[in-house]
């Protein structure tokens, strides 16, 4: 099986970004205490941030039994990050209709 280390380190690398983008813009227009859409994001930063740590972990692991621990971990909690994304979009699409 090909390895997914380098795909989620990318992918979450990227998604951290655009998380911290929606927690920025809340702050700047004062929108973060009317909704849970920052708490979301920022959840969802931490799990991107640990993300992209294990997957990091994974790329450089000489064990590979080590490297498969790690890829796994990190495959998860982008799934969780996802998630809280996921969320955030609704709370969004449920506000502008």
């Amino acid at each position: 099986m090909e390895k997914k280390s380098t795909h989620i380190l990318n992918a979450s690398s990227n998604l951290l970004g655009f998380s911290l983008v929606i927690i920025t813009s809340l702050k700047i227009s004062k929108m973060s205490q009317s909704t849970h859409l920052d708490e979301f994001a920022g959840i969802a930063c931490l799990f991107f941030t640990f993300s992209c740590f294990f997957s990091f972990l994974a790329i450089r692991s000489k064990n590979e039994k080590r490297s498969d621990k790690f890829e796994n971990i990190a495959d998860y909690l982008f799934l969780i990050a996802l998630f809280c994304i996921v969320l955030a979009v609704i709370i969004v699409t449920m506000k502008v209709i």
